[in-house]
């Protein structure tokens, strides 16, 4: 067999494959027991077969999550579930982001929180009238004064090249407007954010790498929220986000029995379509 013929089978069957699992995981988002426990988490203005399909959509958007162990597939998707956010898609609200889990030599699916699904949450508690969250660029004017008389100014200059590149990102500012009529606001500058960064496990891979800002702007947020009457629903989520950037196990919401049961023949089967096929 020449090279070439040898490389297109090749990727022919590995495309096979992702699309098989694909398929599966199609299947498990529809099965009556899978669909029942989203269908228990979810808030009422999500349905089941909603979510179903943005978590499709994802998934052939990004054909490595049909790569990664089902089980944690699930669990991710019922954590957008609980919380009523939609991963992926231009709302930005919750990524499924594909990892090598080391411990289990299983590449693995963790549940990464975005900075505009933060601010959904906090906007739920009833408590805060408006949550907002900016970068600063090189040339930008900025001024920060902390104490009796905090203050805050920032005057983008729209016509910045800077704004386009990461690297030339300063600082990071969120400010949250309270119903009672009070007013926080947090800043971070850039040794900071890149210190958070550093002790995420996927510092130089996944949202950091292709979303810098967008994770910039979660950590100002994240850390205003010491500072903010927030909802257990919220707590729960950011404590799950910690867990990520961390690289611990994630805590989903979903009967691991069930997933188990559902999900055991899948590699099977996978193997054996690739194995025909090399026949």
């Amino acid at each position: 067999m020449s090279t070439a013929l040898k490389a297109a089978v090749t990727g022919q069957q590995a495309t096979d494959v992702v699309k098989s699992r694909a398929d599966s995981i199609a299947a498990l988002l529809n099965d009556p027991r899978i669909k029942r426990q989203i269908a228990i988490a979810l808030p009422r203005h999500v349905t089941a077969d909603r979510l179903a399909r943005v978590a499709l959509t994802e998934i052939r958007r990004n054909p490595y999550l049909a790569r990664c162990d089902q089980a944690s597939l699930l669990g991710a998707i019922m954590l957008c579930a609980q919380l009523g956010l939609e991963p992926g898609g231009p709302l930005g609200h919750v990524y499924l982001v594909p990892f090598e889990n080391k411990k289990t030599g299983r590449q693995e699916v963790q549940f990464i929180l975005g900075y505009r699904g933060m601010i959904e949450l906090a906007r739920r508690s009833g408590q805060i009238q408006s949550i907002e969250a900016r970068a600063v660029y090189e040339g930008d004017t900025f001024d920060c004064q902390f104490g009796l008389n905090s203050s805050l100014e920032h005057k983008p200059d729209w016509d910045n090249p800077n704004r386009t590149q990461p690297e030339k990102l300063r600082f990071v500012y969120a400010v949250a407007k309270l119903k009672d009529g009070g007013i926080q606001f947090e800043v971070m500058s850039r040794r900071e954010i890149e210190a958070v960064r550093a002790q995420s496990k996927a510092s130089s891979a996944g949202p950091w790498q292709t979303h810098f800002e967008a994770m910039a702007l979660k950590s100002v947020i994240r850390r205003l929220f010491k500072y903010l009457p927030i909802s257990i629903e919220l707590a729960q989520a950011i404590e799950q986000d910690e867990r990520a950037e961390l690289g611990l196990p994630q805590q989903t919401p979903i009967d691991a029995e069930i997933i188990e049961a559902e999900t055991e023949q899948e590699p099977t089967d996978a193997a054996a379509q690739t194995q025909g096929r090399e026949e």
